[in-house]
């Protein structure tokens, strides 16, 4: 997630860079034949074609920062939740007076999962990251599961029943324990839910095509009037739509691991922090942006 306030406009022209050269070489060759020949071009509506352009762009990128915006309330909606099994937790090990065992099996046990659920939806492996956060054993548990974070997950209401069956818990504090499991269960699948279900195909081809049609037309449109300068503006004219055509694609997979991306590492450096502070166990430093952008 870019972070800084300065806008990058170095980053909007790496992302634009080829279609826009071909828009200006296009540019220079409808300029070159207006005049050079005496054929002059029609008089085209691209005032009302970039008007209606424009709104079905803006409804696009509305409809992917949606996604984003949801995706970002998921991953709030889990740091939540996982401060909450902490909390519920320490207060278990406290009133039993089991020692921080629990505690501290259970946060590592979430940890793990904030990290393999991130890994997940990167499409990265997960194995080192369950590995680090909590140990071998469950790593090699969670080897042959198709969805580790939900493996995971199991593990750790498996924790609480082991706890029920040995009489350190009550029914009503396990029961407790499971909504909060259930809201962490939620939260992944709606993450889940955006990952493996793109914008319908008519979001992202017609805009495509629409706008490569106007970014043809435009220089037809703006030779008679502005002559030798048409390639400048229009290939300016047509920077600010590719842009917004760049936006909108960048938004529409939040968990695709790039610029735009919600910073899924820095907030499972978050979680971590949190819970193991609450343990009292020594906690590694915050994720920071690295160039203006925080991954």
């Amino acid at each position: 997630m870019i972070v800084g306030a300065t806008p990058r406009f170095r980053q909007i022209m790496f992302e634009v860079w080829k279609p826009l050269t071909i828009l200006f070489v296009w540019d220079v060759a409808v300029t070159a034949f207006h005049f050079m020949t005496p054929i002059k071009e029609p008089p085209l509506p691209t005032a009302l074609f970039g008007t209606a352009i424009a709104l079905f762009m803006g409804f696009r990128t509305n409809a992917a920062y949606a996604r984003w915006w949801e995706a970002r309330t998921l991953w709030g909606a889990l740091i939540n939740a996982s401060r909450s099994l902490s909390r519920f937790t320490l207060s278990l090990s406290a009133a039993s007076n089991t020692g921080n065992d629990l505690h501290r099996d259970v946060i590592r046990r979430q940890i793990a999962f904030a990290n393999a659920l991130r890994c997940q939806l990167r499409k990265e492996s997960v194995r080192g990251e369950i590995d680090r956060s909590a140990g071998v054993l469950l790593a090699e548990a969670t080897a042959y599961e198709s969805n580790p974070a939900n493996a995971i997950l199991n593990s750790i209401s498996l924790v609480f029943a082991n706890e029920l069956s040995a009489g350190r818990i009550d029914t009503i504090q396990q029961a407790t324990v499971e909504r909060i499991l259930i809201d962490i269960a939620n939260a992944q699948g709606g993450m889940e839910r955006i990952k493996n279900t793109p914008l319908p195909n008519g979001f992202r081809f017609f805009p495509n095509l629409f706008t490569r049609i106007f970014c043809l037309l435009l220089p037809v449109a703006l030779v008679e009037s502005l002559g030798v300068a048409t390639p400048i503006g229009s290939t300016l004219i047509g920077l600010i739509f590719l842009a917004v055509l760049s936006i909108g694609d960048d938004l529409t997979d939040p968990f695709a691991n790039s610029v735009h991306d919600v910073p899924l590492t820095a907030m499972c450096r978050t979680i971590e922090i949190n819970l193991l502070e609450a343990a009292r166990l020594e906690a590694p430093a915050p994720i920071t942006p690295v160039g203006g952008v925080l991954w």
